[in-house]
């Protein structure tokens, strides 16, 4: 198993290890999951991949804040932002590597992406051997639909309230995203659900950490980054 960071004793963290990052949120995720989920799952993941990788990994405490500014309208988010986020990811990069080999962020919330592509690269060309992916499934649902639901009866089945689980706004991203954009995700879905989750259940969420998981040690694997700093199988 992975080693995890915030309990291990300083003599025995290996000098050039290899990192791994959990970056999620803290934001609505409909009337049935909790504003934790992002971060929940970018932890699972990041610590199942780190237990498929050949040699010493250290999975780092996961960042529970993002930039989550589209779900504003909804109480309990909490938003970094851009700027503070991609301040947060520099220094916490400039501060491992005084120890650390590579740096490699898991992250669990498609709000970061641009700030993550901004930091990565800042830190890459300031020679920090670092990249990032994210927790992709294939054909999933946007946002507290099926899949995450999936995912979180599969890891915290007592934080799931599934009778209040019902579909949100199923039209596809590109449809809605010119209203996301300037009114945010209660501009189209009033309980914040983008997709639905009715279908959920925890078999098809382990599968699918299993997948997340498989692809995320091996893009860490291959260490192939992209332009974006984004890391690639």
């Amino acid at each position: 198993m992975p080693g995890r960071l915030a309990d291990t004793l300083w003599p025995d963290v290996p000098y050039g290890a290899l990192v791994l990052v959990p970056l999620g949120s803290t934001e609505q995720h409909g009337p049935h999951l909790p504003l934790s989920t992002d971060t929940v799952i970018a932890r699972a993941v990041a610590e199942r991949a780190a237990g498929l990788l050949p040699g010493t990994a250290l999975v780092a405490p996961a960042l529970p804040y993002g930039a989550s500014g589209e779900h504003a309208g909804f109480p309990g988010t909490v938003s970094l932002g851009h700027e503070a986020l991609r301040a947060v990811l520099v220094e916490t990069v400039r501060s491992l590597a005084l120890w650390a080999g590579r740096t490699a962020f898991v992250n669990g919330h498609g709000g970061n992406h641009e700030t993550l592509k901004a930091a990565v690269g800042a830190l890459r060309r300031e020679g920090h051997d670092v990249g990032w992916t994210g927790c992709d499934v294939p054909g999933g649902d946007a946002h507290a639909g099926v899949t995450e639901t999936s995912l979180l009866l599969h890891l915290a089945p007592e934080r799931v309230l599934m009778p209040r689980a019902a579909p949100g706004e199923r039209r596809p991203l590109p449809a809605i995203m010119p209203r996301l954009r300037t009114g945010g995700v209660r501009s189209v879905s009033p309980t914040g659900v983008l997709g639905d989750p009715t279908g959920a259940n925890a078999d098809q969420g382990r599968r699918m950490l299993r997948e997340l998981a498989s692809d995320v040690a091996g893009r860490i694997t291959a260490w192939r980054v992209d332009g974006l700093g984004r890391l690639m199988r």
